[in-house]
């Protein structure tokens, strides 16, 4: 595990809420003034409170929580999936609520891939071409496309799978090729939303090595989520612990061990498998 960069952040989250309801602002501007998660409950849901933390070039930085401690909403903040409701959200040094549509578009597009749960491949394209698809949205050329994506497929284990179709293959499988997809792209910034939480056990042990791996060869910066500590304490550099939509503590796997911030940060630990950490 590698300490955290001093250098410029790729992501910086300053400040931000996420509010579901009629009139979010305003609730976000009360919880700023002191109200509670409960005390605005009836006018809407927090689902992400005054979160901040910046993320660095080739960090793996892992956002863990149970269900419902708003660990997605805040990713798809990231990219303005589900815009902020107030704060700032940067990436590589721009203000996402600042840009227009276009540039939003073109944003996503050059410097953030994403990476979902349940794989979202096109079941009618073969693995190359769904491999090849973030490449086709950048307009980059047939045969280029395809030779990027022979590339990261053989990366991820499936050289000599280019041509078969995704109901051909494993769930283990499937979630590859929507690695690769992501690989391909050779975004600043792979965001991955429970990407593992479907496979069986063993499998998800077997991405998570594999990912570890891809990591050493090609030091992306990625933003992953879950649910699983042990999978956070084995994939992460850094982690953030969150609990009903706010951020309990930011740490390395050691200082989550070593140090947790509270009761609920440490009532985690004890069924960790210190030997991956």
């Amino acid at each position: 595990m590698s300490e955290p960069n001093t250098g410029r952040p790729v992501v910086r989250v300053e400040n931000v809420y996420k509010i579901f309801g009629r009139r979010p602002k305003a609730i976000a501007e009360k919880m700023q003034a002191g109200a509670t998660r409960q005390d605005v409950q009836k006018d809407g849901t927090a689902a992400v409170i005054d979160a901040t933390f910046d993320v660095y070039p080739g960090e793996i930085f892992v956002v863990m929580g149970l269900s419902g401690s708003g660990k997605s909403t805040l990713i798809r903040t990231l990219n303005a999936l589900q815009p902020a409701t107030t704060g700032t959200v940067e990436v590589r040094g721009q203000d996402l609520a600042k840009l227009s549509p276009k540039e939003l578009r073109a944003l996503r597009s050059e410097h953030i891939s994403m990476v979902f749960q349940h794989f979202a491949l096109f079941p009618h394209w073969t693995n190359i071409e769904n491999a090849a698809y973030s490449l086709e949205t950048q307009g980059v050329a047939k045969q280029e496309r395809y030779e990027k994506a022979r590339e990261v497929l053989a990366a991820v284990g499936l050289k000599g799978w280019e041509d078969s179709y995704p109901s051909e293959l494993s769930g283990g499988m499937r979630q590859r090729v929507g690695l690769a997809r992501a690989l391909a792209a050779d975004t600043d910034v792979m965001l991955m939303d429970e990407a593992f939480s479907a496979l069986d056990p063993l499998i998800r042990r077997e991405m998570q090595e594999e990912l570890k791996q891809i990591q050493d060869r090609l030091g992306r910066t990625i933003i992953f989520i879950t649910h699983d500590l042990n999978e956070a304490m084995f994939l992460g550099d850094r982690i953030a612990v969150m609990k009903d939509g706010e951020i309990a503590q930011i740490g390395t796997p050691e200082q989550i061990l070593s140090e947790p911030a509270d009761d609920y940060v440490a009532s985690f630990t004890s069924d960790v498998d210190r030997a991956r950490v």
